[in-house]
C-alpha cells in the first residue's frame, strides 16, 4: 500500500481526534538506550529498499502493509524494537507483511541539536548497504545520539568507504527532510506509531510487549 494512502487515513483520524499513541511526542525527552544483541536483531537479512521517504523491509508482494513511524532518539521506539517489532518483523519474514519505516527527526526541535537528523541520514545509508535492521537496533541501543560511525562499528560488515562518506557528508540530507515531512503530514502525534493496512494498531503498552502485539497483529489479519 503506498504511503500516501496511509497518510490520508492518518490525517483523517487526527482530524477526528482518533490518532493515539503512548511514546515520544513533541513534549517528551529523547532516548535512554537499551541493549544491543547482534544475534537477535529482528528483521536482519530481510530485503530492504528505499521508496520515496520510506525504508521498506520485506517482500514487496506481501498481502499486507505496515507503516511504522520512528524517531532515532525516541526511547519508546527502542522499546518497540525489542517488543512489538519482533512479531511484526517475523510476520515480514513469513511473507505476510511489508514494513514501511518513516524515520522522523522531530525530537531535534525538542532536545536541541541535529542528532535525530544525523542518525536518520545514517539509517538511510545503512539501508543502502543492506544493514538497516542491524544499524537501527544498534542505534536505539545507544540512545540515538551517538556518533553514527561508532554505532556502525558494532554492525558487522557495515563500515566502508561508501557508508562512511554518506555519514560524514550528510549525503541523504534531502531524504531526511522528506521523511520528516512525511511524518508531519501524516497527522500522527508521536513515535512509535504503527498502522496496518491504513488502520492504527497497538495503541498503548501493547506496542512494547511481544505477545500482546502478536495478538494485535492477528486481530489485524496477520
Amino acid at each position: 500500500m503506498p504511503l500516501r494512502r496511509t497518510v490520508r487515513v492518518a490525517v483523517a483520524l487526527a482530524a477526528a481526534g482518533a490518532v493515539a499513541w503512548a511514546g515520544c511526542s513533541a513534549s517528551s525527552s529523547a532516548a535512554v538506550g537499551s541493549v544491543y544483541e547482534p544475534a537477535a536483531v529482528p528483521g536482519a537479512g530481510l530485503t530492504t529498499v528505499v521508496e520515496g521517504p520510506k525504508i521498506v523491509v520485506g517482500d514487496a508482494r506481501a498481502p499486507h502493509t505496515a507503516t511504522v513511524f520512528v524517531d532515532p532518539r525516541c526511547s519508546y521506539c527502542a522499546k518497540f524494537g525489542e517488543g512489538g517489532a519482533v512479531p511484526l518483523t517475523q510476520a515480514a519474514a513469513d511473507g505476510k507483511v511489508r514494513i514501511e519505516y518513516v524515520v522522523a527527526s522531530f525530537l531535534d526541535a525538542r532536545t536541541g541539536g541535529t542528532d535525530s537528523a544525523r542518525a536518520a541520514n545514517a539509517m538511510r545509508a545503512a539501508a543502502e548497504a543492506g544493514k538497516f535492521a542491524e544499524f537501527q537496533a544498534a542505534l536505539f541501543a545507544g540512545g540515538g545520539a551517538e556518533d553514527p560511525l561508532k554505532v556502525a562499528d558494532r554492525v558487522e560488515g557495515l563500515r566502508g568507504a561508501e557508508f562512511d562518506r554518506a555519514v560524514r557528508e550528510d549525503a541523504y540530507h534531502d531524504w531526511v527532510v522528506s521523511a520528516e515531512k512525511a511524518f508531519e503530514d501524516s497527522g500522527v502525534g508521536g513515535t512509535p506509531t504503527v498502522f496496518v493496512d491504513g488502520q492504527q494498531v497497538g495503541v498503548g503498552d501493547a506496542l512494547y510487549d511481544q505477545d500482546a502485539f502478536a495478538r494485535v497483529l492477528r486481530d489485524a489479519g496477520l
